[in-house]
């Protein structure tokens, strides 16, 4: 039978097996900080902590009064429920300042965790739509690339809600969408050159799944020394990038298209300079329904995204493309670590999301590997250099605003 000082300590060796479960299921932008998070609401709770973690797992020894337990959690690293880290936040506010029990604590994790998606499957899916074809003229800004995003992605989309139902079609999804994507696009409009590559119209149906933001919270993670989380988020980075990669290169098999087809040269330009100021709108609308992040913040983060993509259109001009996004990134991070220290203020990935996005470093991985596919050696490696460049130059930019924004003695307080 166990004395009381076990039965306290099984209570809060459980609910922060279930906290570090939870952060770990939301972490697709990196795990850094949960060790910070769990060891602060361990002590909050009269608690020591020792974390080991990786980016799908940790292991938790938690000691009371002399006693220990260890237990292994495991979860998959992703960012389509940022509702349920915005709810986290406020909970651990309220618990590291007094304003709730451990029992109700325990409750409220609970229904965190069990809470379903803040938003039907349709909007949803009119999420991912409305992402796509926002990100569309950033790759071409022609009616013609909106048109075939708005037809690809509302297919890309219905696979992904269905998937949503279908939990085991997570795994080869990335796959099976880049087929079916490369498919349509080669067949039904891909027919005249002068409406751009192939790629390029293939893109932001993709953007989705293109692990762009995985790639920088791995290369952030390696330069803030957490080494084998950032090496294994990395390995995981480039699987996902060969799965589209290799969905593509099927599509073309299938169609009898030539490599040679997979040329990366964009038409010329019929939209109105405005149109491209609005689509920010549209693109964040999208990133708020897509990833369940809660409608009221909207206008917070489309103010971040204007601020990102405004910084970095000014610093491409003034001293180059990899400076102007090293400073947007810099600036990004910055303002979004500085503002979510505010207990009722949403947590930072949540505010970094929408304008790391428009950062757009997955993509250039994409168009690297197919154009190197279609026998454009020279381009090809451009791309992928620059990838590597704009990478670094993200995640150092990331690490950097975040050191800035941070005072020199953090409070506990954790999120």
């Amino acid at each position: 039978m166990d004395r009381p000082d076990d039965a306290g300590l099984d209570r809060v060796t459980d609910f922060l097996r279930r906290l570090t479960g939870l952060l770990l299921d939301t972490s697709g932008e990196g795990a850094e900080l949960i060790e910070h998070h769990v060891r602060a609401t361990a002590e909050v709770l009269g608690a020591e902590t020792d974390v080991l973690l990786v980016p799908d797992g940790a292991t938790l020894t938690v000691t009371v009064r002399g006693r220990s337990r260890t237990v292994t959690v495991h979860g998959v690293p992703e960012v389509f429920r940022l509702d349920r880290l915005t709810a986290l936040k406020p909970l651990l506010t309220d618990l590291a300042e007094g304003r709730t029990d451990l029992t109700e604590a325990e409750r409220r994790l609970e229904r965190i965790r069990t809470s379903p998606a803040p938003y039907p499957w349709w909007l949803k899916l009119l999420g991912i739509v409305l992402f796509s074809v926002g990100f569309a003229p950033l790759m071409q800004p022609t009616w013609y690339e909106i048109g075939t995003t708005a037809a690809l992605s509302t297919f890309v989309a219905v696979l992904a809600v269905a998937a949503d139902r279908r939990p085991r079609l997570t795994k080869v999804l990335p796959l099976v969408v880049a087929v079916a994507v490369s498919v349509l696009t080669l067949e039904l409009f891909a027919d005249d050159p002068a409406r751009g590559g192939p790629v390029l119209l293939m893109l932001p149906a993709l953007f989705f799944f293109v692990p762009g933001d995985y790639l920088s919270a791995a290369s952030a993670e390696l330069a803030a020394g957490h080494i084998t989380t950032g090496a294994v988020r990395l390995v995981y980075s480039a699987f996902l990038l060969l799965q589209l990669y290799v969905g593509v290169l099927i599509g073309v098999l299938v169609t009898g298209t030539s490599t040679r087809a997979l040329f990366d040269q964009a038409a010329t330009s019929d939209l109105p300079r405005w149109s491209l100021f609005l689509s920010w709108i549209v693109f964040t609308v999208g990133t708020v329904l897509a990833f369940a992040i809660p409608l009221r913040l909207l206008g917070p983060l489309l103010l971040l995204v204007y601020l990102t993509v405004g910084v970095q259109s000014l610093g491409t001009k003034l001293i180059g493309e990899v400076g102007g996004t090293f400073v947007a990134a810099t600036v990004l991070a910055a303002v979004a670590t500085a503002l979510a220290r505010a207990p009722r203020h949403p947590p930072r990935l949540v505010l970094l999301l929408p304008g790391f996005f428009t950062l757009t470093v997955g993509s250039l991985g994409m168009r690297g590997l197919t154009t190197l596919a279609g026998g454009y050696v020279i381009e090809g490696f451009q791309d992928l250099l620059k990838l590597v460049t704009i990478v670094v130059s993200i995640a150092v930019g990331m690490v950097l605003g975040a050191a800035l924004a941070t005072p020199e003695r953090p409070r506990s307080r954790p999120l």
